[in-house]
């Protein structure tokens, strides 16, 4: 596929994603494979990608107050340590074998956006492994012992095949920690930047990165994380999250039919 037609995609996945705090790396790596690029090298340029898309949402979000720093502190580092060896040791794994694994967590992540997300009300827990946390107004108790867990699982698959791992971890922070949906939007563009960004150390030690491919696609992506963030402030989220769930859906099945063949 053309580079400008590929780059006119990237824009456009880049918007909506920025817009609910999603890296968007499962429609980049499909969008990538259906055009005749290799598995590893989707997986990694898509880490690229993500990492430009959510810096700048980042950018939009902090300006506004919208990013839980001491938060993604705490709850990040499992993530992108797990991240960087889901892309390291997905070098070892055969193509198809990685084609599977994606094709079975987009189809995962999207029964996790079909999920109906309800703010929980504040519960303020003195308990070892309980964090209760106050941030611009908003008051709610992070439960260490199930989310840092959790988003070391996330970072070690989404490092592999390419992903951010937002479609999990804004539903984890709002049901599990009673995060507002709009910080933890915001939150996660910040977490899904380091994410991303050990991803592709890990891919690029095995020699899957290509810079130059890479570079306009990275490009673009941060003018729509720019564009998709500053949408972000203006509307919500809900009605989107259907959308890319069904359309996660389709490609995940899409995915497996080819592979089956």
């Amino acid at each position: 596929m053309d580079i400008y037609i590929m780059s006119a995609i990237i824009l456009v996945i880049a918007i909506v994603m920025a817009m609910v705090g999603k890296g968007g790396g499962n429609f980049y790596v499909i969008a990538m494979v259906l055009a005749g690029v290799t598995m590893h090298k989707a997986a990694s340029t898509s880490q690229a990608i993500m990492l430009g898309t959510s810096v700048a949402a980042m950018v939009i979000f902090n300006k506004h107050k919208k990013v839980d720093w001491k938060l993604a502190l705490i709850i990040d580092p499992p993530t992108d340590i797990m991240a960087f060896f889901g892309g390291y040791f997905a070098g070892q794994v055969e193509s198809e074998s990685l084609k599977i694994v994606f094709a079975s967590i987009l189809i995962l992540v999207s029964m996790f956006m079909m999920i109906k997300v309800k703010e929980k009300p504040y519960v303020e827990l003195h308990k070892f492994g309980y964090w209760n946390r106050t941030f611009n107004g908003y008051k709610y108790t992070v439960n260490l012992w199930l989310t840092i867990p959790l988003t070391a699982l996330v970072g070690l698959f989404a490092g592999a095949v390419g992903i951010s791992g937002g479609a999990f971890k804004i539903p984890l922070m709002v049901m599990l920690c009673g995060i507002p949906m709009e910080i933890a939007i915001g939150t996660s563009s910040a977490m899904v930047a380091v994410t991303a960004l050990m991803g592709l150390v890990g891919h690029s030690i095995n020699g899957n990165f290509d810079l130059w491919y890479a570079l306009p696609l990275i490009g673009v992506a941060i003018i729509g994380g720019i564009i998709g963030g500053k949408l972000a402030l203006k509307n919500k989220p809900k009605n989107l999250k259907l959308i890319f769930a069904l359309t996660n859906l389709a490609a995940g099945i899409i995915m497996l039919i080819n592979i089956l063949k």
